[in-house]
């Protein structure tokens, strides 16, 4: 991928307490004049609600499989076709899990096992979840099927904890984003 191509980026957003930095994650590729669109799962509308990412994006934001106007015309397969890159940002232990083991039981694993756009995803969790060796086994496979992964970063965590498994910074993310595309 380089530069020039990357004009669209869905960025799917997932249940934790990092789902606010990914609101500036979208303000920064739209300062890039990169068109984002956003797919949340459930969880992560108890963080960040879908108005926010509307208001930055531009765009109606996507929750569910279940979206009546836009599945009509199975609007998930035409999303997943889309962007020119995916970034998942926070991207949890129960989503990586899903996507290194296939499954597609809400919109976001869905799209991406639907896409065939480079997949990118900034892990979001505690510090012993992120080193548990389920989840460094899905990192593994993930990657080894050509998934970016973005961070984590290292500090102190919303638990009151501190170790690996921090979102990395959205300058960081978006950085990450279009050093890959060059």
């Amino acid at each position: 991928m380089n530069a020039p191509s990357l004009q669209r980026v869905l960025l799917c957003v997932c249940g934790g307490v990092a789902a606010y930095k990914a609101v500036e994650v979208v303000r920064r590729l739209r300062a890039r004049d990169i068109d984002v669109q956003v797919a949340m799962t459930e969880g992560a509308e108890h963080f960040v609600g879908r108005a926010t990412f509307q208001a930055v994006s531009g765009k109606p934001v996507r929750t569910s499989l279940w979206d009546e106007a836009a599945e009509a015309a199975m609007g998930h397969i035409e999303l997943a076709r889309w962007p020119d890159a995916i970034v998942i940002a926070p991207a949890t232990a129960n989503t990586l899990a899903k996507l290194a083991h296939g499954f597609a039981d809400d919109l976001v694993s869905t799209l991406c096992l639907a896409t065939t756009s480079p997949i990118f995803v900034a892990p979001a969790m505690n510090h012993r979840m992120w080193l548990h060796p389920a989840t460094q086994a899905n990192i593994d496979t993930l990657v080894s099927r050509g998934v970016s992964v973005i961070g984590p970063g290292v500090g102190a965590q919303a638990c009151g904890e501190t170790g690996p498994g921090r979102m990395s910074e959205p300058d960081e993310i978006v950085d990450a984003l279009f050093g890959a595309a060059k």
